[in-house]
């Protein structure tokens, strides 16, 4: 089985919206690293010194290869990536090896079954 790493960068408040939509597309679970502060295109707003960003996550996920475009896309859509500037990134990488993943990987085979 190869998997592939999708790796999320979104406002905070949407964290939980977003775990919900990978995991309806067949994402299996996620890591997520909370207070993660990033910079686009603008810098920072700033008010006497401090910065006025909002908190971001970092969510990490390891899905099967097959899957990974679409739970990258409804993660795009419900995170507003696309639509809205400064809500977010998501991106897939390969995944040369993985462990730790054997018990899932039933669960995996057979919604792959059903969908391919």
């Amino acid at each position: 089985m190869h998997f592939k790493m999708i790796v999320v960068f979104n406002e905070d408040d949407k964290t939980d919206e977003v775990m919900d939509a990978a995991r309806s597309a067949g994402a299996t679970g996620a890591t997520v690293i909370t207070s993660a502060r990033g910079e686009g295109l603008e810098q920072s707003k700033t008010f006497f010194g401090l910065t006025l960003d909002t908190q971001r996550d970092v969510l990490l996920f390891l899905v099967e290869e097959h899957l990974s475009r679409h739970i990258l896309e409804e993660i795009s859509r419900v995170g507003e990536f696309d639509t809205k500037p400064g809500k977010g990134i998501a991106f897939q990488i390969d995944v040369e090896d993985a462990v730790g993943v054997a018990h899932q990987q039933e669960k995996i085979t057979a919604e792959l079954k059903e969908i391919l």
